[in-house]
């Protein structure tokens, strides 16, 4: 199991589809770093030679951001949108979809499971939600 920038890639899928693993690397990127280390994107992680892993590490390093360095270049965007109190940046600390999708319905994701509102019919159930535990 080959470990690249701190993260273990699985050994049994191909070094293109292994590379996904790393945050900040999609399919295309994952295709353009093998094209450029010259390594066979059909090999499997764990047929990687040291070298090989040499080569993937330094690309990474020096033509882009991935993993910690990218991930806390993400949360400093969020907390200056915040910071500046422009509509995205309330959208975030609201916990609310950020980038225009409806909250009516859907938004399950950013809202959380449901919260359901409203009155208790069942008098025992209302009592106990009361929190006076008394029965009559």
């Amino acid at each position: 199991m080959p470990r690249i920038l701190g993260v273990d890639l699985p050994a049994n899928k191909r070094v293109d589809i292994a590379l996904t693993y790393l945050y900040g690397i999609g399919r295309t990127r994952a295709k353009v770093i093998c094209q450029r280390t010259q390594i066979d994107p059909a090999l499997r992680a764990n047929q990687l030679t040291e070298s090989h892993v040499a080569a993937i590490t330094q690309v990474l390093q020096d033509s882009y951001t991935v993993e910690g360095d990218l991930r806390r270049q993400v949360a400093q965007n969020i907390r200056r949108l915040i910071a500046i109190g422009c509509y995205r940046g309330s959208r975030h600390r609201r916990g609310l979809p950020v980038r225009g999708q409806r909250t009516s319905t859907n938004a399950r994701t950013r809202k959380g499971p449901r919260k359901t509102v409203g009155a208790i019919r069942d008098k025992t159930a209302r009592k106990l939600a009361k929190g006076d535990g008394k029965e009559e």
